[in-house]
């Protein structure tokens, strides 16, 4: 959980900082770089060539290269799994054995890299650049988001509603985009449909509309009442392989603790970055020179942040990992041989859940000990005691 929230943080400095010190650094050099190769995304390679010359620019590839290939390779396994799992065993062949489902996902993996190059190709020579296409990601599936967060945490939520939230939102953002730039423009081309005021009165039709529509489904069409502890009952594993996960990863307890802690910070982050920060930019309207050096101080600070947090935290939580990997290293060096015995593993107990309830403490201490259970004979009365 706390992987997940630090990733989020640490992934905004690019939109924030790197756009925002490249961005700047491009104005005051007074680069001529126009709107056209702005919207391709040529601002950074532009002011990193500038400023350190091949070095700057063999940096900007390498970054350029590891984010498309992190990215690609996130996708693409995201692709393969639904595919492989949602379709291929749940419809076509429920017995798929795990090396049966490792080939269909790798094919999948091979034709999807092959249609998205394609795609990227066909979206080049229609000469819509990477801006355009990436504020248009949310006109297509922005009225996706909302019905899946229902279905995730909402037990009145319906999936038939869901299905039809989704589409009827896409058909609706897709009319007022068309819409939108009929009214502004005078005429529907790529240009007055790539607007700023257009392409956001999209995404907002989409997320919103979706909403809404769920919503009234969901409540009043039809209303569900879904148990989430029946949630792993429909969960079924590849080999009921359990190898990968210890006994935290099934403890219901601690996956319930790790639930609420994600979803209070969850939502405190995003009330903040959503709500709160744009609020309290409106005021300031045209930024003043002070206004706008916080502005660019705290961009500076959310980078440096985030770049110590992705550099130095793996290192500290893996030290244990990586001082006995050195160490093993330099005793290879000095031709050490060290003899290490291991104890024999035992099969893991499995991990309690809420259902199960836990043995009394004298109970436990008996069975612990294993003491024979003795006789307690009664006592003779006396002679006074009998008469």
């Amino acid at each position: 959980a706390k992987g997940y929230l630090l990733g989020g943080i640490c992934w905004f400095a690019i939109p924030f900082s790197l756009a925002t010190s490249l961005g700047l650094a491009s104005t005051a050099l007074m680069l001529p770089i126009s709107s056209s190769e702005a919207g391709n995304g040529l601002v950074p390679p532009a002011v990193a060539d500038h400023l350190l010359g091949e070095a700057g620019s063999a940096l900007i590839l390498i970054m350029l290269f590891m984010a498309i290939v992190s990215t690609g390779s996130a996708e693409s396994i995201a692709v393969s799994s639904l595919v492989a799992y949602d379709i291929y065993r749940e419809y076509i062949n429920p017995e798929a054995t795990g090396a049966k489902i490792l080939w269909v996902s790798r094919v999948v993996i091979v034709l999807f890299g092959i249609f998205m190059g394609l795609f990227s190709i066909a979206l080049n020579a229609m000469g819509l650049n990477l801006g355009w296409v990436y504020l248009f990601m949310g006109v297509v599936i922005g009225s996706a988001v909302i019905p899946l967060w229902n279905m995730m945490t909402w037990s009145k939520a319906s999936g038939t509603g869901a299905v039809i939230a989704a589409w009827s939102g896409l058909v609706l953002a897709l009319i007022g985009w068309l819409v939108g730039a009929k009214i502004q423009g005078e005429s529907v081309t790529v240009a007055t449909l790539g607007t700023n005021e257009v392409m956001l009165s999209g995404n907002l039709i989409a997320i919103f509309s979706s909403g809404i529509i769920h919503y009234i489904y969901s409540k009043f069409i039809d209303p569900q009442d879904y148990d989430f502890s029946t949630l792993n009952e429909n969960i079924h594993l590849v080999e009921q392989d359990l190898s990968g996960l210890g006994e935290q990863q099934q403890d219901r307890k601690v996956l319930r603790h790790a639930k609420r802690w994600i979803a209070r910070r969850g939502y405190l982050l995003t009330f903040v970055k959503i709500i709160v920060w744009p609020i309290l930019s409106i005021p300031a309207g045209v930024f003043t020179k002070p206004f706008f050096a916080f502005w660019v101080l705290l961009s500076i600070a959310w980078g440096f942040g985030a770049a110590i947090t992705i550099s130095i935290l793996p290192l500290f939580e893996s030290q244990d990992e990586i001082g006995k990997v050195c160490s093993g290293m330099l005793n290879y060096i000095l031709c050490k041989k060290v003899e290490e015995t291991y104890a024999e593993e035992e099969p893991a107990a499995p991990a309690k859940t809420l259902e199960e309830e836990e043995p009394a403490p004298q109970a436990a201490k008996a069975l612990e000990e294993d003491e024979p259970v003795k006789e307690v004979e009664p006592a003779t009365p006396s002679g006074d005691e009998a008469a």
